[in-house]
């Protein structure tokens, strides 16, 4: 009995050690280091951890939102960050898109239960299994379509300009599951859903989102691509290993092409959540096939956006950095950001 304890032990300690010797320094010292007293300490203790800037923003029920921000809106500038700067949110989009899908589908204009083969059969035909997969299914990640941009030839140094181009890169590719089979994360998905409004509407669903989802929200600097907005606002985007901004790359696909401010999405994020964005009908579609948070992730810029119920707060960082370990970097800052809030709130 002594000896297996001894034994036990040593394995312990063994995989400790291993544990230890494994994960990088850089993620070990976030993950220790004390918890800060306040957000302001904890955003500006990210810094220390490569992350060229960071905004936080915090909308907590019954309080006035809160804003925080450390590091560089633009490094070579030497510009502090500002919270008020625009973003590329990245996959945030995709909450949009499937609340917009979701309002189109109440109108009657559309169908869950549409086929790819139905909506779009000019791209349905290079695609498997076509004639099985619905709009549901493009909107919960559940067809089976390769995502474009997991594909070794996709250039994410010089983005595409069309959509079609995007497309090419899957057409003809086997699919990576049956339809309803599994869940896989797929930005195919919300490019073809994007094509899908595109059509159904008659003109760009960008302009749907603006008229529909933005303008009664009071949200006036949340664009749906790179072009419409003054980079001169636009925070500085940097990839580890490579020293040249990167803000000026341009992802025009459908899910993914989205720049606000984190106040806006957070204000967007709320009134999905708290039922004031969608009518009744609405929210019920949207409940049966989509999340009420996301995060993001193009070069240079990482998102997160969520609803926290248990402390009635909405919780968006910023960061603009991003290779390496930046994003579980990211994500350990901000889970100690929801820490603080929640050690206040018992306060």
């Amino acid at each position: 009995m002594k000896l297996k304890k001894i034994l036990r032990i040593l394995f312990i300690l063994v995989s400790i050690s291993a544990t230890i010797y494994f994960v990088p320094w850089l993620i070990l010292r976030a993950w220790l280091a004390p918890t800060p007293d306040t957000i302001q300490e904890q955003v500006e203790m990210a810094i220390n951890y490569k992350l060229d800037g960071i905004i936080v923003y915090v909308d907590q029920g019954g309080k006035e939102p809160q804003f925080y921000s450390a590091g560089w809106k633009d490094r070579d500038k030497k510009i502090p960050a500002d919270p008020n700067s625009l973003f590329k949110i990245a996959s945030i989009s995709k909450l949009y898109i499937a609340a917009a899908a979701s309002t189109i589908v109440a109108s009657g204009a559309l169908s869950l239960d549409n086929t790819l083969a139905e909506l779009l059969p000019e791209v349905a035909k290079h695609i498997e299994n076509a004639d099985q997969i619905t709009l549901r299914l493009l909107i919960q990640h559940r067809s089976g379509i390769p995502n474009y941009s997991d594909q070794s030839n996709y250039p994410w140094d010089q983005p595409f300009t069309e959509n079609r181009q995007a497309l090419e890169l899957i057409y003809d590719l086997p699919a990576d599951f049956a339809p309803n089979e599994k869940y896989a994360y797929s930005n195919t998905n919300y490019l073809l859903i994007g094509e899908i409004l595109d059509k159904t509407l008659g003109y760009s669903h960008h302009e749907y989102i603006r008229r529909e989802i933005l303008e009664p929200l009071g949200l006036r600097r949340t664009y749906s691509l790179l072009s419409e907005v003054d980079q001169e606002e636009l925070m500085s985007g940097y990839f580890v290993g490579y020293p040249l901004d990167i803000k000026g790359n341009d992802f025009i696909h459908p899910g993914g092409s989205m720049i606000s401010t984190a106040e806006e999405v957070g204000i967007f994020l709320r009134a999905l959540n708290d039922g004031t964005l969608l009518t009744e009908k609405e929210q019920e579609i949207y409940s049966s096939v989509y999340v009420y948070e996301h995060t993001g992730l193009v070069p240079g810029y990482q998102s997160i956006a969520k609803y926290h119920p248990d402390i009635d707060a909405v919780v968006v960082q910023f960061v603009n950095t991003n290779g390496g370990y930046a994003w579980n970097l990211h994500e350990i800052v901000y889970n100690r950001v929801v820490k603080i809030l929640r050690r206040n709130q018992g306060s």
